[in-house]
């Protein structure tokens, strides 16, 4: 994902994290991520297990099983909804102006801070493949193992659990973290999302236009830098995209969960 920039009086920048207090911007000038701004402590994750503090462990495994004692809340469903329903009117008012469609993966490279909502989602939606076709969720599990192997030695927070760090180094080297790097639910063959029913809220919002805070803290409605080109000011802002904050809010105290991570941990066993 591209740094925020102004164009044409319109600024182009990824969209805050969806229904956080605090953008998905790698500024880490922008203080903690996430509902609250906080992350559970080890003891707290040691609770939801229901045992001792998680011992060393491959990339994801203690992660997976941390996530695995947060069920997808059964409103879920109508967040993922109310989400569908206002990204498709808003494609409709954008015409030709959007130009996100299968195969344009700009918004797929670099890695982006997800919460536990987003997580839980994932987990239920790999849960599912697993089931319904286990060879494309063994494909999607190879590729989440060889991006940690890869990427995972420099991930800014807890290899162990997948738990991004919130102090002021850790979002530092967010800022550059895996930029470049294609999402692990990517296929690279074909240009599609293999969890596409079960995508982050942030992908789902990222490309029309959204309230969003940029890097100097003022608040416009970011959209997709590929988006939107020869567009007026008025243009963009008929065509935005409002997006239910409040319930994604509510969903997340439901699971108490207000941690982040990134999406190759919440794709593994």
């Amino acid at each position: 994902m591209r740094k925020n920039e102004q164009v044409g009086g319109v600024r182009r920048f990824p969209p805050p994290q969806y229904g956080t207090t605090t953008p998905a911007s790698k500024d880490p000038s922008l203080g903690p991520r996430g509902l609250g701004g906080t992350h559970p402590s080890r003891s707290l994750i040691a609770r939801w297990m229901g045992k001792h503090e998680p011992a060393e462990s491959p990339y994801g495994h203690a992660s997976s099983t941390i996530l695995s004692f947060m069920p997808l809340p059964a409103r879920d469903a109508e967040l993922v909804e109310i989400v569908n329903a206002s990204l498709a009117e808003a494609a409709r008012r954008a015409g030709a102006f959007l130009a996100c469609r299968i195969g344009c993966t700009q918004c797929c490279h670099g890695a982006f801070a997800i919460n536990a909502l987003d997580a839980a989602r994932l987990r239920a939606g790999m849960n599912e493949l697993r089931t319904t076709s286990p060879s494309l969720a063994s494909e999607i599990e190879s590729r989440a193992r060889a991006w940690l192997a890869e990427h995972g030695a420099d991930f800014p927070g807890d290899r162990n659990t997948g738990i991004l760090g919130e102090s002021l180094q850790d979002q530092e080297k967010f800022a550059d973290f895996a930029n470049e790097a294609a999402c692990p639910a990517l296929d690279p063959a074909t240009g599609r999302c293999d969890v596409y029913t079960w995508r982050p809220m942030t992908c789902r919002v990222f490309g029309p236009p959204v309230r969003a805070i940029g890097d100097d803290g003022q608040e416009g409605l970011g959209h997709c830098e590929l988006c939107f080109i020869g567009a007026t000011p008025e243009q963009v802002a008929a065509c935005e995209m409002p997006v239910p904050h409040d319930l994604e809010t509510e969903l997340l105290d439901e699971i108490a969960a207000d941690f982040e991570t990134v999406v190759a941990f919440a794709l593994l066993p």
